[in-house]
Formats: C-alpha cells, structure tokens, sequence
C-alpha cells in the first residue's frame, strides 16, 4: 500500500456516520435548491421609461463613455464588484480531477460565500480544458466583465503556470487554494506560537505537501521562521534531488538550510510545527513525540486529516487544527478570500501583491486577541473579520 493511500482504519465509526449523514443531506439540498446562487436585479421594469434607461436606447450613452474610458465601466456597470470563480475542474477539494461540470456544485458554494461575506457578486465559470494555454486564452477574453479572478481547484503545477500569466491582466488575479491558505496558515502559525510560547523566528516547520496549498504556506513562512522542510511523495524537498519540476526546485532552494534529505520521520523529528496538506493518515504519532517540545500540529487533509485530532493530543500535541468544522480551530479560506477581494476591488488594485497577503495575515492573526489551544483563529461564520481584512488590505493597495 502506498503512504499516500487511505488506510482503511482511518474511518472511525462516528466519522463514516458523519460523512454518510452530510452526504445524503447535502445531496437533497443541492437537488431542491437546484443551484445554490441567483441572479436578482437591481432594477425593476414597471414601465417603458424604465426600458428605455435600463435598455435600448438609453444604454448607448454608457457604452459610449465606457469606449472612450474604460475606467467608466466602474461607474456604469457591475464589474467593480464582480468576480469570476474560474476553475478547469482538475483538483477538486480532495476528489481530485473530476473535471469541468463536476465542479460546478463547488464554484457555486465558493460564489455563495464572497455573496454572504463580502457582498461580492461572484459568477462559477468552469471551463472544459486543462491545457495552461487554453486557460490563459479563456480567462483573458472573458475579464473584461470582472473587477477581479478568483482561479480555483486548478491542479499544481497548472496554477502556477496559469496565474504567472495573468499577472499583467490589469485586474486581482487570486488562485485561493494557494494564497488564501497561505493568509489563514500565517495567521494560525503566529497565534499558536504564542499560546506555546515560542518565537516565529525560532519555529522548525515542516509542511507534507508540496502542490499548490504547501508552495505558497512554505513560501509565506520561509522568510519568518527558522527553517521550513517540505515533503512530497519523493521525500524531503532538498536541491540536489532529481526529477524536480522548476517549482519544486524553486521551492526547494527558497527552504530546507540544511539542505536535509529523507522522508517525513526524518523531517519532522525535533521540528515545531506540522502542517498537513497532503493526505490521510500520514502523520503517526510516534512522529509527534519525536517532535520539539509542545508541538504545533495542523493536519489539513480533507475531509480525512493526517492524523485526528484526539490522536494528537493523545501524543503530545499542545495545539491541533484541522480543516473540519466538527474540531476547534478549523482553518478555512473563507476566514481570507472574502475580505481579500473586497479590499482589492474597493481599492481597484491592478493585483493582489505580497504586502497585500501579508497585511489580511496579520490583520486576521490579530482578530483573536488572547489566542488560546482551542482558539487560534475566529470563528469562520464572524463575518466582522471580512470587514478587518477589507481595510488592511486597502490600505496596504494604497
């Protein structure tokens, strides 16, 4: 059996009746809401006046000052609070590729949220191609429309690819599955560091996964901690390694000073913090005593973690996250992503710059004033937090 292969004992019998319960539930509220978002007008047509302005032959005015500035679009139209939730279906929360039409039910979701949250009006565009260039091509026609992109489950190393390309768009490029984990990962790391006592800069992190969520996590931590080691299926992420593709080489020179090789038991002994974005059962909790004292662990893997989280307290663990929302600390992109687009929309940034990630990290790091071990992050349904971030991030735009 591969290391990366769900182990059958994983299951416990309360998670399998869980995930069986949120399975079928969800399968009847996606089936009689039919689609979970809408499109509601702002305008109402009572009478031919109202025709004339909302339509022809008033709405030529509006084209004409929108074809000579194209800023105007920002004052006659929806695109300054509009974002289009792209995605070529390849990477599908932990599903994987299931392709275009299958992650629809996702993008939907993910354009509730920037609704709820943020107020953002978000339209789920899933395109039936996962060639980079064809994405590319894609994106770039349909942009006009928005003030921002949201690219979303495009599998690494295809992201990285398709979002360095877009970055003379003109408009907030965002892959969430990167960035917006890296925020919420920076933000859990600093508080929990504080609960344990212990320095950022004095942390040993060692990250099992090295797609796109743990890239950009070890490349937001790299210049704040002591060292960061990197896993993926071939071991420790170190330059000397063949095989590397030029992200993981990337990668691999920007962490591991040590230039260290092996697997994840040899990583993670004597490290601070684990962060787990990978796959089930991965991480044994003799790897946990082995860890520094009062160990950091954030098994992220979804909806199974690297470990659970009572097996890693039970091991020593002083602080556990996961992504699930039946534990404490979940750690949730929608914590991020809402308030990092309304900052860059209000702001009508170009792009979405590192200073930018940094201040909604931060700014989120700080909305839990007294972080405890059960407390290392807000509530994701605290919609205040998106109101936070908005503002550190517009000021950091400006």
């Amino acid at each position: 059996m591969s290391s990366w292969s769900i182990p059958q004992d994983i299951y416990s019998t309360r998670s399998s009746a869980f995930f069986m319960d949120i399975y079928q539930a969800s399968l009847k509220y996606h089936k009689k809401l039919k689609g979970k978002i809408e499109i509601v007008s702002k305008a109402k047509i009572k009478t031919r006046a109202d025709l004339s302005l909302a339509y022809t032959p008033g709405v030529a005015q509006p084209c004409r000052e929108i074809a000579a500035d194209h800023q105007a679009a920002y004052d006659y139209t929806i695109k300054g609070n509009a974002v289009a939730v792209v995605t070529d279906g390849s990477a599908i929360l932990g599903l994987g590729n299931l392709g275009a039409l299958a992650a629809l039910p996702v993008m939907e979701g993910k354009a509730l949220l920037f609704k709820e949250f943020a107020g953002i009006d978000a339209f789920p565009i899933c395109l039936d191609t996962q060639e980079p260039r064809e994405l590319t091509r894609c994106i770039r026609n349909l942009a006009p429309s928005f003030g921002g992109i949201n690219l979303e489950d495009i599998a690494a190393p295809r992201c990285f690819i398709v979002e360095n390309s877009l970055k003379d768009l003109g408009i907030p490029v965002f892959h969430d599955d990167q960035h917006g984990t890296a925020v919420v990962l920076y933000a859990a790391v600093s508080n929990a560091a504080k609960v344990v006592r212990k320095e950022m800069r004095t942390l040993k992190v060692v990250i099992s996964g090295a797609g796109a969520a743990g890239t950009s996590v070890a490349k937001i931590l790299a210049p704040y901690v002591r060292d960061v080691l990197v896993i993926d299926r071939g071991g420790i992420l170190h330059d000397g390694r063949e095989n590397l593709n030029e992200f993981k080489m990337e990668l691999a020179k920007l962490t591991n000073k040590d230039q260290q090789d092996g697997q994840l038991n040899d990583a993670i002994e004597g490290a601070d913090v684990f962060i787990g974005v990978s796959a089930p059962g991965l991480l044994k909790p003799q790897m946990i005593k082995s860890m520094a004292k009062n160990p950091i662990v954030f098994a992220l893997a979804n909806p199974v973690p690297e470990i659970m989280p009572k097996d890693a307290m039970k091991a020593g663990a002083a602080v556990v996250a996961t992504g699930r929302s039946d534990f404490p600390n979940q750690v949730n992109n929608v914590l991020a992503f809402p308030g990092i687009f309304r900052g860059a929309l209000d702001a009508r940034a170009p792009q979405i710059t590192e200073a930018m990630k940094m201040a909604a990290a931060k700014a989120l790091a700080d909305c839990v004033k007294i972080p405890t071990k059960d407390k290392i992050l807000p509530d994701p349904l605290d919609k205040k937090v998106v109101q936070v971030i908005a503002a550190a991030v517009k000021k950091a735009a400006k």
